[in-house]
């Protein structure tokens, strides 16, 4: 399989990069930090093998107008990606995201409008071939929203209504979309939070149930899977209880 991958310098992509590289598929990374792309593309060129199993492209999406025709590029290039993860996204803290108004436009515009924009230039790709598989990761946090994260939860939430949107827009074509929706993970995005044993999931598990939950075509993938139960009993708390809880 052509298998793209945008953000994949995240440690989460970087895990299903090995898992896909192990697995013989061909790779095209993209991010915005080419010292950090680079890196990740000689840990998987040596994997795989052979450098022309993996392709790069530090790709800019502050310039919005050129974000669709470099992934066309890209997709020409590899002869028609079968599998696109977006994996990019940032963890604002809260209480300065609510305080100050450019964090909270970053944080929205990052972690929801940026994620529509990469998907809405690649759906017409799977489209047009009726075929392929888009896969976004979005997170728990956008089940409900919670004090402690609700900016951070609220562009996640987007992402979810968005994805089934674009899910239900895409089937008569053929095009899968999955969510996945990973809990606390132990990534530098996570770097503050409680690092104590079982707090955070291992990235490499996490990665598998990924690639495990593409190739099965599931809808959406929760991982690790203990946090569909837990976010199932979190949306079912009556909001006047809800509000008093300090989550």
């Amino acid at each position: 399989m052509n298998i793209l991958i945008y953000g994949a310098t995240s440690r989460i992509a970087h895990e299903c990069a090995r898992l896909w590289a192990r697995q013989g598929h061909r790779l095209v990374l993209m991010g915005r930090d080419a010292q950090r792309l680079a890196g990740v593309v000689a840990d998987l060129r040596v994997i795989a093998g052979k450098d022309e199993a993996v392709a790069f492209e530090v790709l800019n999406l502050a310039d919005e107008a050129e974000v669709p025709g470099q992934l066309k590029a890209a997709d020409l290039a590899a002869g028609g990606f079968d599998v696109a993860l977006i994996a990019h996204g940032s963890l604002p803290k809260q209480d300065l995201a609510q305080g100050d108004p450019a964090r909270l436009r970053q944080a929205i515009e990052v972690n929801a409008l940026s994620v529509a924009q990469l998907c809405e230039a690649i759906a017409p790709l799977f489209e047009s071939r009726r075929r392929g598989t888009l896969a976004v990761i979005g997170s728990v946090a956008g089940d409900r929203g919670r004090q402690s994260n609700y900016i951070y939860g609220a562009s996640k939430g987007f992402v979810e209504r968005y994805c089934q949107g674009l899910r239900n827009r895409l089937y008569p074509a053929g095009v899968g979309v999955v969510l996945v929706k990973p809990g606390p993970t132990d990534t530098p995005m996570t770097a503050n939070m409680d690092k104590r044993p079982g707090r955070l999931a291992n990235p490499a598990d996490v990665a598998r149930d990924i690639v495990n939950g593409i190739q099965r075509g599931r809808a959406v993938v929760y991982t690790p899977g203990i946090w569909r139960w837990i976010m199932t009993v979190i949306r079912c708390i009556p909001e006047r209880v809800f509000v008093r809880l300090k989550l």
